[in-house]
């Protein structure tokens, strides 16, 4: 048997540990015990969160690409990325939600046979690193850790947003959001980067702000890092976008303390948001807030279902339960985005 066959049979039998939600599908090629136990943790909060949402999965398949490998004698490392699909339903109400996962499996052969010996999540969902004691915008300090952490895949070329430039330059402001447009930009671009602008590895809060844009957010273009809402692209090595722009901890202090343009009031829970609404996430509980997620439908419940980026999602649950990012110290930001700027 071949390592690539044993990467097949790992990604079927992860489908059927997600049907199950159990790991004993992984046992017979999977001997990381790491991740195992983490999977373990994982699927216990997600049969929780669909019971209590009497939630039932009818379908999981995912579709295998293998972007690249490193062959050894007996040793492989490949980078794998899959596109998975789950149909579920509620009540009469059935839901499809879609996820792009990346990882990065280590293959040991032994006796003649191939089992996985390490599984690294790679895209999780995750922010800058910020300094206890940074103020609770989070947009002092960051300077120095910024490119420390591979957050921006910049094009061969440094380009200014030419596209962007007008809406800057407009002497007048869109006065509505226009919630149904900046849900159909999340609905074309949660699996892909939309070339006006530039990727970042983190790319969450990037992606949140083009849509709020696409909705008619306005910017509020200072030209420092530090204030306003805006972006321009990279220009002669120089990065043209605010902190609030890219950063989930500065994105939703924007959003809570503008007073003209752009804002949100912070609702008391998530069955309150509508479409082109924003949540935040704070998976460690000290008030610092590292992911972003844009309201685009709703489930069986009435419940919001989200897309974001990093880890490409479509339609999932709001929760995040079912992320290897989620700690029982969670805290979530409900962010209310108001109709008139």
């Amino acid at each position: 048997m071949s390592w690539k066959t044993t990467i097949y049979d790992y990604v079927h039998h992860k489908n059927q540990m997600e049907m199950d939600y159990s790991v004993e599908p992984l046992l017979s090629i999977v001997t990381d015990s790491a991740y195992l136990q983490d999977q373990v943790k994982r699927l216990a909060r997600t049969a929780h969160s669909d019971q209590d949402r009497n939630f039932f999965t009818m379908k999981n398949e995912t579709r295998l690409t293998i972007i690249g490998a490193s062959e050894q004698p007996s040793r492989v490392k490949a980078d794998l990325l899959l596109r998975r699909t789950s149909v579920g339903i509620i009540g009469s109400t059935e839901q499809e939600e879609q996820r792009l996962e990346k990882e990065r499996v280590t293959l040991e052969e032994v006796d003649g046979k191939w089992y996985i010996a390490s599984i690294e999540p790679k895209g999780i969902e995750q922010a800058v690193p910020l300094k206890r004691g940074t103020p609770p915008g989070g947009l002092l300090e960051m300077d120095e850790h910024y490119a420390d952490y591979g957050l921006m895949r910049a094009p061969s070329m440094p380009y200014l947003n030419h596209n962007v430039l007008p809406y800057l330059e407009a002497n007048g402001r869109k006065q509505h959001y226009d919630r149904l447009k900046a849900a159909a930009y999340a609905e074309l671009w949660w699996d892909k980067a939309n070339p006006a602008y530039i990727e970042f590895e983190v790319d969450c809060s990037n992606f949140i702000s083009q849509c709020l844009f696409a909705g008619g957010g306005p910017m509020n273009y200072t030209g420092k890092r530090t204030s306003g809402w805006w972006y321009k692209g990279r220009f002669n090595g120089q990065e043209h976008w605010s902190f609030s722009w890219s950063v989930a901890q500065a994105l939703q202090w924007y959003l809570l303390m503008s007073r003209t343009g752009l804002r949100a009031e912070e609702a008391s829970s998530a069955d309150q948001l509508e479409l082109g609404d924003v949540i935040s996430y704070d998976w460690d509980g000290d008030g610092r807030f590292q992911h972003s997620t844009i309201v685009t439908a709703k489930d069986g419940n009435g419940m919001p279902l989200v897309n974001a980026h990093t880890t490409a999602s479509h339609h999932r649950y709001w929760s995040y339960k079912d992320s290897v990012a989620w700690t029982e110290r969670t805290r979530y930001r409900f962010l209310r985005i108001t109709d008139f700027m």
